[in-house]
C-alpha cells in the first residue's frame, strides 16, 4: 500500500470538492470605474468597453478625476454622456485639489443639472508625483469636508474610499478607521477600497471597521492585473501588497500578452470567489477601460447579461 502525505490528502481534497465557480447564483451586485480618454483612440477604446459591460447592469459606473481643468472637463464629458447615453448610473469622482469651495461646487452643481446623482467623493493627490498633500486656499481641507459641503447642496448619494492596507501617508490603521468614520458621519453613503490582492486584507479591514461602529457598506476595489510593471506601481503610490506568489506567477510572460490575460483573470476571480464564500456580495471593479477581464469574472461569479438592458439604452 503507498503511503500518502498529508500535503497529498490535502491536494486530493481539493481535487475532490465542488469546483470553485460551479453553479453561482449570481446575486452579487458589481459596479466599474473608467477613467476619461485623453485621444480618440482611448475614446473609441473606453466606449467599447462600457458597451460591453453596461448589459450586465452595474449598480453604477465611475469615472476618475484629477486635478487640472482639462481632465475635469474630460471627466464631466464621459459623465455626463454615460448618464445620457446608457441605461446605467453614472457617478463622478470629485477632489479637493488645487480647487476653491466655489470651483468645487460649481462643479457638483454642472453634475447635478446633467442628471448624475452620485459623487465619490476624495480628497485627491496633488499634481506632482510624491508633493504632500496641501489644502487649497479657500478649498475643502480633506474628503469629510467635501462630503459636508456636497451635502448642502443636494441629497447626492455619496461614496467615499477605504484603504484595507492602510493609508500611505497614515501609516497608522486606527488613524484610517477614524478618517473613514468621520467621511460616512458627514453623510456618505458607502466606501469604496483600494485594490488590494489577498481576501485576508479585505476580511480583517471588514473586522476592525465592525469593531470602530461602522455599518456603512464598504465595497471591495478589484483591479485585475493586465499590466504588471503598472499595476506594481500603483501598488506602491497607494500602499498596496502585492504578494510574492502573485509576483512569480507573471514572471516570464511579459511578451505573451494572452497569457497575461488568464492569468490575472484566474488570480482575480479566484480572490472574488473568496470573498463571495466570506460573505462578500458587492464587487467594485477597476476596469483600466478595458472589459474582458471584468467581464469574465463577472460571468463566474454567476452574473449573466440582462437582453433588455441593450434595448432600453437604445
Amino acid at each position: 500500500m503507498t503511503n500518502i502525505s498529508i500535503p497529498q490528502l490535502a491536494e486530493a481534497r481539493r481535487a475532490l470538492e465542488e469546483p470553485l465557480f460551479a453553479d453561482l447564483a449570481g446575486d452579487v451586485g458589481i459596479s466599474f470605474e473608467f477613467f476619461p480618454p485623453k485621444t480618440e483612440k482611448m475614446e473609441t477604446q473606453l466606449w467599447e468597453a462600457i458597451r460591453t459591460l453596461e448589459p450586465l447592469a452595474p449598480d453604477f459606473v465611475s469615472v476618475t478625476y484629477g486635478a487640472g481643468g482639462s481632465t475635469r472637463e474630460r471627466t464631466h464629458a464621459t459623465v455626463a454622456r454615460i448618464q445620457r447615453e446608457t441605461s446605467m448610473n453614472a457617478a463622478a469622482h470629485l477632489t479637493c485639489v488645487e480647487a476653491t469651495k466655489a470651483e468645487i461646487d460649481q462643479v457638483a452643481e454642472e453634475y447635478w443639472a446633467a442628471g448624475v446623482r452620485h459623487i465619490v467623493a476624495l480628497r485627491g493627490d496633488m499634481p506632482t508625483l510624491g508633493q504632500p498633500y496641501q489644502a487649497h486656499p479657500g478649498g475643502y481641507e480633506n474628503a469629510a469636508a467635501l462630503v459636508a459641503g456636497l451635502r448642502k447642496l443636494h441629497p447626492f448619494e455619496i461614496s467615499v474610499a477605504a484603504y484595507p492596507e492602510c493609508h500611505p501617508e497614515s501609516g497608522d490603521p486606527n488613524a484610517d478607521i477614524d478618517n473613514l468614520k468621520r467621511k460616512l458621519d458627514a453623510g456618505a453613503s458607502r466606501a469604496i477600497t483600494q485594490f488590494f490582492f489577498s481576501p485576508e486584507a479585505y476580511f480583517r479591514f471588514r473586522d476592525r471597521v465592525a469593531a470602530a461602529g461602522i455599518t456603512a457598506q464598504i465595497l471591495p476595489g478589484i483591479l485585475p492585473v493586465s499590466n504588471v510593471a503598472q499595476t506594481r506601481k500603483f501598488a506602491g503610490l497607494c500602499g498596496a501588497e502585492i504578494p510574492a506568489w502573485m509576483d512569480r506567477l507573471f514572471e516570464g510572460l511579459d511578451d505573451h500578452p494572452a497569457a497575461r490575460q488568464l492569468v490575472a483573470a484566474t488570480i482575480a476571480a479566484e480572490m472574488c470567489r473568496r470573498l463571495y464564500a466570506g460573505g462578500v456580495k458587492d464587487f467594485h471593479f477597476y476596469t483600466l477601460n478595458r472589459a474582458e477581464l471584468a467581464y469574465a469574472i463577472c460571468h463566474m461569479l454567476g452574473v449573466r447579461a440582462k437582453s433588455d438592458v441593450t434595448v432600453a439604452a437604445a
